[in-house]
């Protein structure tokens, strides 16, 4: 496929460059770990190590390489590799746990910022190996800094697996307790799923689906303050016409997600696979989905009318990209992490956001409820509770929906919370105290809605 740029949209894309905080945010490169497997856990590691190190050991000077060509930043590298829970059998208990602390090292070798894949594919049951991984994950995530994991406890087709996000209610809380000396960070790292996708390239939640190649360059684009400066140049438009704003402009960001990733591919001569069009926030003032929110004319993030304001964005940003390429996959559409949004911890901080309407508002957008602080002391229960409560909406709605909550030791509502980089500050939210105890410990699992037979 050959992409045309003409001079227009060049001149146009270097103001958004310098101006309007774009960026490529990941270039994620995927391998198949799945051929790795040897006759014990020692054998098995040494291959996955030599696979990635043979398939990655360039990547880095690769990314720089084009970064510096086209003059376009990007932020992160990072590889996905297969489920882990599909590699070690439960004859290789200790696997999960070694090849963490291996791949933590051989990532500072190769420079890639985030190694993810722990995940288990739990959706209808689960197997010994799934669980041993599950029952692992405080030990992986608290003893190495790159790693990440992923859970998918529910799809439209399978419905949802309650005993699993029982445990998981257990899992993060002891997660949270052992990093507790950073504020709960060991949790940040974890994404339980409903629909989780194959090729996301943004982590914590990327792995590579066993339905891709051996290997993969994946790419995620975001650029919530170009977004957010294109609306504001129109302060007399209609909704109508905001939506076609927002849809030309993630048509143009999309274009340099595809030339970044196609370039990449090139170089390192594996597969072009998606182009992520994610309107990811970070901490910078400026770089926020909150803002473009309030640049449409809500007052502030999480007042009345947030929720069709996000809807709008996320629908125009998907449409957007889907015109600008045949190559669009993942998430695509826009982030509400309230950790990573400086405009969203503000919105907390003054109580016009609370977790109610973050729930609403993840009924419309990419993911879920993402990079939530919450007290220490919440009960399992509640936690499986809310985990529970946000897949229904993915299921019900046939969407992705991701969780990641962070209950912070000694912290209560109000607390401020500061993780940096990347991960960002926020403070405490208010949680329901009621107890659903006697709900979610019935446990089981909920059939899939009568949506899913389709066949």
């Amino acid at each position: 496929m050959i992409v045309l740029y003409d001079r227009s949209e060049i001149l146009e894309t270097i103001r958004m460059l310098e101006i309007e905080n774009l960026d490529v945010r990941t270039v994620t490169l995927g391998i198949n770990i799945l051929d790795c497997r040897g006759k014990d856990i020692i054998e098995t590691c040494r291959n996955v190590v030599h696979k990635i190190r043979t398939y990655a050991q360039s990547l880095h000077e690769v990314v720089e390489e084009v970064s510096l060509r086209f003059g376009i930043p990007i932020v992160n590298r990072r590889l996905a590799i297969s489920p882990v829970s599909l590699l070690f059998g439960i004859d290789q208990k200790n696997g999960p746990v070694e090849l963490a602390i291996l791949l933590d090292q051989l990532s500072r070798e190769i420079r890639v910022d985030f190694i993810g894949g722990f995940t288990a594919l739990v959706q209808k049951g689960m197997t010994p190996a799934a669980e041993h991984l599950i029952r692992s994950l405080p030990a992986i995530l608290t003893q190495t800094e790159h790693i990440c994991s992923s859970v998918n406890v529910a799809s439209t087709r399978s419905g949802i697996n309650v005993d699993v996000i029982l445990l998981l209610g257990k899992i993060i809380k002891e997660i949270a307790q052992l990093s507790q000396d950073k504020n709960g960070i060991g949790c940040a790292k974890l994404v339980v799923f409903a629909n989780a996708p194959e090729d996301n390239p943004f982590m914590a939640g990327a792995f590579h689906g066993p339905g891709e190649g051996d290997a993969v360059i994946n790419v995620g684009v975001s650029g919530p303050g170009v977004v957010k400066e294109m609306i504001r140049r129109h302060p007399g438009a209609d909704l109508g016409q905001i939506a076609e704003i927002i849809k030309r402009t993630a048509f143009k960001i999309t274009r340099v997600g595809e030339l970044i990733g196609r370039e990449v591919s090139r170089k390192l001569g594996i597969n072009f696979g998606i182009v992520d069009l994610s309107l990811a926030p970070t901490s910078r003032i400026g770089d926020s989905v909150a803002e473009i929110i309030e640049a449409m004319g809500i007052d502030t993030c999480g007042g009345w009318g947030t929720t069709l304001a996000l809807a709008m964005l996320t629908d125009a940003c998907k449409k957007g990209g889907a015109m600008a390429s045949s190559s669009v996959g993942g998430l695509s559409g826009a982030f509400i992490p309230v950790s990573e949004d400086a405009a969203m911890t503000k919105a907390v901080k003054t109580g016009r956001l609370n977790f109610e309407k973050l729930e609403a508002m993840t009924s419309v957008c990419s993911v879920g409820l993402d990079m939530i602080a919450i007290p220490g002391d919440t009960s399992e229960e509640i936690i499986s509770a809310i985990i529970g409560d946000e897949v229904a909406i993915g299921v019900i709605n046939n969407k992705t929906v991701g969780i990641r909550i962070i209950p912070v030791v000694g912290k209560k509502p109000g607390d401020e919370v500061v993780w940096g980089g990347l991960l960002g500050e926020t403070v405490v939210i208010q949680v329901n105290p009621t107890s659903p105890k006697n709900f979610i410990n019935r446990g089981g699992r909920i059939p899939a809605p009568i949506t899913s037979l389709r066949n």
